[in-house]
């Protein structure tokens, strides 16, 4: 049965212009590229860095946080209710994401570059199965191939 609210692990994909998802996609295969026959202290040090990136829904998180903070500081300052709007659009845009997957900073973002959880997690378990966690291979495109079938969390 098809839903008209994509799943949440879907929606920011869904909702982005398959040509950014592909730009997204490349980027991470090239950075898996880049450990072929790394040591497993760099790959190790490479998923501990990807464990800190912050992806798209922590930034717009920040991103509705900073505008809907701004606003009310200048609305309780200037006493001009008219920054209450700002906050109403920012609340709105972030229920649209919450349900669709998209609101208006999303395209800038992800044309930035900033991936969604899942494409953060893909590569950090492509880099465990180069390192040797669950399956021996030593090749990359491999291991990030393995890594879109197995659908395990890292």
């Amino acid at each position: 049965m098809n839903s008209i609210i994509p799943s949440s692990e879907d929606r920011v994909s869904h909702a982005t212009d398959a040509e950014i998802n592909e730009s997204i996609a490349t980027a991470t295969e090239l950075a898996v590229l880049k450990f072929r026959g790394a040591s497993a202290a760099a790959l190790t040090a490479r998923i501990e860095e990807l464990k800190r990136e912050w992806d798209v829904e922590r930034t717009l998180e920040l991103n509705a946080g900073l505008l809907t903070a701004a606003a009310s500081f200048l609305v309780l300052k200037h006493r001009r209710p008219g920054w209450a709007f700002v906050s109403l659009a920012v609340g709105s845009f972030l229920a649209l994401h919450a349900v669709q997957g998209w609101c208006p900073p999303l395209p800038i973002l992800r044309r930035a570059g900033i991936r969604t959880p899942a494409e953060i997690h893909e590569e950090i378990l492509a880099l465990r199965i180069l390192r040797g966690d669950f399956v021996t291979t030593h090749d990359p495109a491999e291991a990030l191939q393995q890594a879109r079938r197995s659908g395990l969390q890292s």
